[in-house]
């Protein structure tokens, strides 16, 4: 019999506070800066107790101005240092974008590949938690459209505890984004914690019928989805894409191409979204794999209301997936 591989249970939070932990001790050139992050324990307690542990220097306060942090964890960046810039949720990530897309994106390029860039900017994210429209969104394509910038996403615990440190030694910017909804969700994961691969996307669940093709907070729902599907005869593979930019084509191709049918779920809205990108290149690279068109099921685009029962209509769930499978497989 082989070894049994020890697991643990933790919180989405818990994993992300640890990987924090673990990259403060592991490079002394590493620190973290956001609003509140310190005295506070973070927005949504991630930082909780690591000033008292790591100190002033490594865990820094900061006024409230992203454009303002975010460009003094690039200069960092440039000077030497492993900065980790909290940007407490995406739409404060607008505030920045200047500083993201005209100078942590371009430097490499525009220096003719003497000054790398090498911050981490984390970024709260997805819908969720009542936090309406100004709060609640699901912006990775804003980002991912941007050449010059690793874009990942951190759709399960196990990237929780282990993405971080792995995009800490990326020589370029890499922007993470993490899951408000998922904070108090628990999770087994691994006691031995390995790098993540920070160039493939990753299959959750191997399926013979028919590719989820997802990320973020669509992977646990695709996952019980497909565990749903599972019940009734089909084999749904779930294929997580991890990396937004630059996309795997590869590990997605391979899939489609053994099921031959592909549906791309995602909470962004549907319009101009990383669900287009990955039905664009499907249709471009596989075509003739396919055994159906390619369906995609994504947020309903309105700003993302606040009352409960709307909030959780306007993106997909488990039993939309479920269905949108059965349709595209003519289920019955």
């Amino acid at each position: 019999m082989g070894e049994t591989t020890a697991t643990m249970k933790i919180t989405y939070r818990e994993a992300l506070k640890q990987s924090i932990r673990d990259a403060l001790h592991q490079d002394e050139r590493a620190f973290l800066l956001g609003e509140d992050v310190g005295r506070y324990g973070g927005a949504f307690a991630v930082s909780k107790g690591l000033l008292k542990e790591f100190g002033p220097d490594r865990i820094m306060d900061v006024p409230l101005s992203e454009s303002g942090f975010v460009g003094a964890g690039i200069g960092a960046a440039v000077g030497g240092m492993r900065p980790i810039v909290e940007v407490m949720t995406i739409n404060f990530g607008l505030l920045a974008f200047d500083q993201i897309a005209n100078n942590a994106a371009t430097l490499l390029h525009m220096s003719g590949g003497q000054i790398n860039v090498p911050v981490v900017i984390r970024m709260g994210c997805g819908i969720g938690r009542q936090l309406a429209a100004q709060h609640s969104h699901s912006w990775e394509p804003l980002f991912a459209h941007i050449p010059g910038l690793k874009v990942v996403s951190v759709g399960t615990h196990e990237d929780a505890r282990s993405m971080l440190l792995a995009a800490l030694k990326e020589p370029d910017p890499v922007i993470l984004f993490e899951y408000t909804a998922m904070l108090n969700l628990e999770g087994e994961t691994s006691t031995d914690f390995q790098p993540v691969d920070l160039t493939h996307a990753k299959i959750r669940r191997v399926g013979k019928d028919v590719s989820i093709i997802t990320y973020g907070a669509g992977v646990y729902k695709s996952l019980q989805a497909a565990e749903a599907l599972a019940q009734a005869g089909i084999g749904a593979e779930v294929v997580d894409l991890r990396v937004l930019r630059p996309l795997d084509d590869k590990t997605v191709m391979a899939s489609v191409s053994k099921t031959h049918r592909a549906l791309i779920v995602e909470e962004a809205w549907q319009s101009v979204s990383i669900s287009s990108e990955v039905s664009a290149r499907i249709t471009e690279q596989c075509f003739y794999e396919l055994d159906a068109p390619v369906r995609r099921l994504g947020g309903v685009e309105v700003p993302i209301p606040y009352p409960k029962h709307l909030e959780d209509g306007s993106i997909p769930q488990q039993e939309q997936i479920v269905s949108a499978t059965k349709k595209l497989l003519q289920h019955d």
